[in-house]
């Protein structure tokens, strides 16, 4: 059994973040890219969220011509069509050579020509599938309204900036909305705060523009970083092939409340910023 990507617990309410998703669509690629889907099985219905017989109907037959992923969707590029998956909480793909076992968190399954099956399992059922026409894959993450990759090419600072001056939430809501940048969530906004030496709870136009380009350069150089180092093993992740990811070894203040700040030395505290748990250093984050 090949184990092939992603559960991950490491707060109440989070879910995987862009690095622990890229190493899912990476895993995915090397074993499933052209592939045929010969059957598909779902058993939780509501997990599909277009069309559940066009779903089941036009799937089998069709190649996987690439993995692809846009913030923390994983990508299923089947050529003319494009199936859309969100792994929530605790979505997991499994890819199983020959038999595969019983478990009641098996909700989908993928048969391929080659005998192997796709198994999608999630513990609390919250994971998504949708089927779309390609031509409609646009337009589906302009009405999610994604922002663009943490990459230099894609992330630009000016209209950054504009945004964060024009909010009036508190920085680190405002920052896991997916809007301004794609793909951050609780842990590695976190990691960008500190690095950028701001509060969790500053209001966006207090910030000086020298922060705010902080901000955009510690998203990007900690988000790539998190993807070179196979995303944090944060309780039960394991890559695609049931290894570890490393950058839980290179987390500055995630999870690491009363510990020294690596930075000044002072104790890092924990405080809830729009209902979630929020690591920081007082003495460098300055509210």
């Amino acid at each position: 059994m090949f184990r092939l990507v992603f559960l991950a617990v490491p707060d109440v309410l989070d879910m995987p973040e862009l690095p622990e998703v890229e190493t899912v669509r990476r895993g995915l690629e090397g074993l499933i890219v052209n592939k045929k889907i010969v059957s598909v099985d779902v058993r939780v219905p509501k997990m599909v969220k277009t069309d559940l017989d066009t779903f089941k109907m036009n799937l089998p037959g069709q190649t996987i011509c690439a993995m692809r992923r846009r913030g923390k969707y994983l990508i299923f590029d089947l050529g003319a069509q494009v199936l859309i998956s969100h792994l929530r909480m605790e979505g997991k793909y499994l890819l199983f050579p020959d038999e595969v076992p019983n478990n009641k968190h098996f909700h989908a399954f993928f048969t391929l020509n080659d005998g192997s099956t796709l198994v999608y399992q999630d513990v609390r059922k919250f994971g998504t599938f949708e089927l779309l026409a390609k031509s409609a894959e646009e337009a589906y993450f302009v009405k999610k309204k994604i922002g663009p990759e943490p990459t230099k090419e894609d992330f630009k600072l000016a209209p950054f900036e504009r945004a964060v001056l024009s909010s009036h939430k508190p920085i680190k809501p405002l920052l896991l909305e997916q809007k301004l940048v794609a793909g951050l969530g609780n842990i590695y906004v976190d990691e960008v705060l500190w690095a950028a030496k701001v509060h969790p709870e500053r209001q966006p136009p207090s910030l000086k523009k020298a922060e705010i380009k902080r901000l955009h350069d510690e998203t990007i150089r900690i988000l790539q970083l998190g993807i070179r180092k196979g995303g944090s093993t944060i309780r039960t992740y394991r890559n695609a092939l049931g290894e570890d990811g490393t950058m839980q070894k290179y987390l500055q203040v995630y999870g690491r409340t009363g510990k020294p700040c690596p930075r000044c030395g002072t104790e890092i505290q924990k405080v809830k910023v729009g209902g979630r748990g929020s690591h920081y250093c007082p003495k460098c984050q300055k509210k």
